[in-house]
């Protein structure tokens, strides 16, 4: 039976480098910022695969990575800003697979350099992030956040962003950060279960072959955080994650019939 499913995976040796090397870049990100695993393996992977099928995959990964991530800081999660959020992001997260699964493959790919290519844009461009938010803006940024994170598998960006100006202490940012992303894998997984997403196996067994590059990853991502800065690491990752936007630009682009 195994034999049979790995058969279903339409990569050659060559194809296997990129994708691994691609997911363990990605949770180096993941255990460096605390997001960002479709950003930087998302434009890898879409050559591939169509983006309907990465970012499942990329969401039960995200499920094992983000609870390792919470569950040693989960005493410092900053509960009120939490359940803020989290009503916000599953509606976000209910619009964004419905898109996923009901868009053409090209639109998407066009869509994710887009949406990768502003977001590293942003994040080279704009140096003082927002204070003192209302609680009010808990509405924007957990449905875009639960949006983002269902379609193109990234909305922790817009979450560091507000909790960072909600809350006094980085740690309890961060923790609540974690803890909402993991809210939001399980969200994301039940959704894409109930949509019949996970009864493709071959999808399954990718998942568990990337496993291993994916607790690398992390584990690389947490010793980085001790020998070099957060910020001089994410910005070399956002200047990667903004070529990696083009190209997916230039490749839509390629394939238009003007």
């Amino acid at each position: 039976m195994l034999s049979t499913l790995f058969a279903q995976l339409p990569f050659s040796a060559l194809d296997w480098l990129p994708i691994l090397l691609g997911v363990a870049a990605a949770y180096v990100v993941f255990g460096i910022a605390g997001f960002g695993t479709a950003l930087v393996a998302g434009p890898v992977l879409i050559n591939f695969m169509p983006l309907s099928r990465i970012i499942p995959l990329l969401v039960l990964l995200d499920f094992v990575a983000a609870f390792g991530n919470w569950l040693p800081a989960r005493k410092a999660v900053a509960r009120g800003e939490l359940l803020r959020l989290l009503p916000f992001m599953a509606l976000g997260c209910t619009l964004g697979v419905v898109f996923l699964l009901n868009l053409h493959a090209d639109v998407l790919m066009l869509l994710m350099g887009l949406f990768v290519s502003a977001y590293a844009l942003y994040s080279l461009a704009v140096k003082v992030r927002p204070a003192n938010l209302a609680p009010a803006w808990a509405v924007p940024t957990g449905t875009l956040g639960g949006l983002f994170g269902a379609l193109f598998g990234s909305g922790g960006f817009l979450y560091a962003l507000y909790l960072n100006a909600r809350l006094p202490s980085t740690e309890q940012a961060r923790a609540t950060q974690s803890a909402l992303i993991s809210c939001s894998t399980v969200v994301r997984l039940s959704l894409f279960l109930i949509a019949g997403v996970y009864a493709d196996w071959p999808l399954l067994l990718l998942a568990l072959c990337l496993l291993p590059m994916m607790l690398l990853g992390l584990r690389i991502g947490r010793r980085l955080t001790l020998n070099m800065s957060r910020e001089a690491f994410v910005r070399l990752v956002t200047w990667l994650v903004l070529a990696s936007g083009v190209a997916l630009i230039g490749r839509y682009l390629s394939q238009v019939n003007w």
